[in-house]
């Protein structure tokens, strides 16, 4: 299987967790799981725009993505993939697409994330890099922010 999943229920409406995913300066505030630190976000949030964001880790050293958007349906699906760079050029490395569905529930947001990979190879680097982790912190980072709202 080429492709990990995460699926959770945040108990807020999409309209605020599509904000946190679309505003760099929300975005900052969640997308990385503490203790690492999203320090930069670029978010051009239209098809071809630009999807960049830099981290910085705890033993100081910097870590950035650059991408673009496939796909952008305000409050329902948001898709960006770092195998292809803004104007949809392509990406001299490529890891993954993420495919973000918010789907209106009883009491929130039914929240479900694909990562989509190239070949299983890829999927099992990404689960080993700690994929279900660090995706499920940021997303309760990022309920708790959207909660705020």
């Amino acid at each position: 299987e080429s492709t990990l999943t995460l699926r959770r229920h945040i108990a807020t409406a999409p309209a605020a967790i599509w904000r946190c995913w679309t505003e760099p300066h929300l975005l900052m505030q969640w997308f990385a799981p503490h203790p690492v630190k999203t320090v930069e976000a670029v978010l051009e949030v239209y098809p071809g725009g630009r999807f960049f964001t830099s981290m910085l880790l705890p033993d100081g050293s910097e870590h950035s993505s650059e991408g673009c958007f496939l796909l952008t349906e305000p409050g329902q699906r948001l898709v960006f993939s770092d195998c292809l760079l803004a104007g949809f050029r392509p990406a001299p490395k490529a890891f993954f697409t993420a495919d973000i569905t918010l789907t209106p529930a009883p009491g929130g947001t039914d929240y479900h994330v694909s990562a989509l990979h190239a070949n299983e190879a890829g999927a099992k680097r990404h689960a080993e890099m700690g994929f279900e982790a660090g995706w499920g912190a940021a997303t309760e980072q990022l309920a708790a922010l959207a909660a705020s709202l």
